[in-house]
């Protein structure tokens, strides 16, 4: 096993590990009740697939999907639901952060003077640690919420980044699919943000709920590859249906499609598009993002039609000339079978020579 894989495949999980770990101590600040460190066990999952992948897949990923995703969200995805439930309990100032940070600088100056010429370096790096702590503890629980929840994004992105690819997958296929991310999350950022950020909706327990399975839902597109990567499939009869050939020839872009209306773009218009029309909340932001998620909606379903005319274009061609229409896959495979299979024929032709012409010099005698 290289070094570098081990490496990289180690120090991935053990971020994913200490980001989820962060929010369960979060939670458990939040709540005062110890019992929500169990949440912590969810990480024994994330530890068993890197015990597994490092044995059978010598660290790299797998095709198609990230074990080490799924389970770093089944690590976070709860915390962040209960600190979103429970948030609202403390309010944050006008500009917090200029505020904390001042008296962190403060905080800071009182223990360097404190340990300067008393007890040594050491000393003055563990008060140092100590008064950071604090700091952070200090810090209202809206902007806790809101940096989990961009670390959990970014961490996504670089965690994808990071971890060992696998053969199947090439690195101009992991760039591809990197800015995918950095566009997807972004937009899932802003749809939990902004959503739950609005008074109403922090005042309906069921509405809360709603967003955050949304919310929930549209994070299962990370652990998948299959925006960027076809799905092989074989020339055979069963694969020359138009269906199988359809799906064989546009697997990454009908997945890319499929994403935008099912998981992402088009839940995240129906939540919206409930706010506005059945509980009559209006806002800027709210009606331009809903506005363009019904252009993104759109867009798509105009790219799917393209390409099913595109498809049903070349298939009625290739059947007017009489070709036989096998998958656009693989066809270096089909059109070297078949000249092989050519090839045999001539041979077979020119080794076993006509009758009539065997026969004609003695018919001369």
């Amino acid at each position: 096993m290289e070094l570098m894989v081990l490496l990289n495949a180690l120090v991935t999980r053990l971020l994913f590990v200490l980001h989820s770990l962060i929010g369960v101590w979060r939670v458990t600040a939040v709540k005062k009740e110890p019992k929500y460190w169990l949440l912590a066990l969810l990480n024994l999952l994330l530890c068993l697939e890197t015990g597994l992948t490092l044995k059978f897949k010598q660290g790299r990923g797998y095709k198609w999907f990230s074990p080490a995703i799924f389970l770093y969200l089944i690590c976070i995805v709860p915390s962040l639901w209960l600190l979103e439930i429970h948030h609202g309990t403390q309010y944050c100032g006008n500009e917090p952060g200029a505020v904390q940070v001042n008296v962190s600088n403060q905080d800071f100056n009182q223990s360097r003077e404190s340990s300067h010429g008393s007890e040594g370096t050491d000393h003055h790096i563990i008060q140092t640690a100590k008064v950071f702590v604090n700091q952070l503890s200090t810090i209202c629980e809206t902007v806790w919420t809101l940096a989990l929840h961009q670390t959990f994004l970014l961490l996504l992105v670089v965690g994808r980044w990071l971890l060992p690819i696998g053969v199947e997958i090439t690195r101009d296929q992991l760039s591809q699919l990197l800015l995918m991310f950095v566009g997807t999350a972004a937009d899932i950022l802003e749809f939990a943000s902004e959503t739950l950020d609005i008074e109403d909706v922090r005042k309906n327990y069921v509405l809360i709920n709603a967003i955050l399975a949304v919310w929930t839902w549209s994070m299962l597109q990370f652990p998948l590859d299959l925006a960027v990567q076809h799905i092989g499939c074989k020339a055979n009869a069963s694969a020359r249906r138009i269906p199988s050939l359809l799906l064989c020839r546009y697997s990454a872009e009908l997945w890319n499609i499929g994403v935008s209306l099912f998981i992402q773009d088009g839940p995240f218009f129906i939540v919206r598009s409930i706010l506005m029309g059945h509980f009559r909340i209006f806002n800027q932001m709210l009606v331009f993002f809903t506005a363009k998620n019904i252009l993104v909606v759109t867009l798509q379903l105009y790219r799917l039609a393209v390409i099913t005319l595109d498809f049903r274009a070349t298939v009625v061609q290739k059947s007017r000339k009489g070709e036989v229409c096998c998958c656009p896959c693989e066809p270096y495979e089909a059109r070297a079978h078949a000249t092989g299979h050519q090839e045999n024929e001539m041979k077979e032709f020119v080794a076993v020579p006509p009758k009539e012409e065997s026969q004609a010099p003695s018919e001369d005698h």
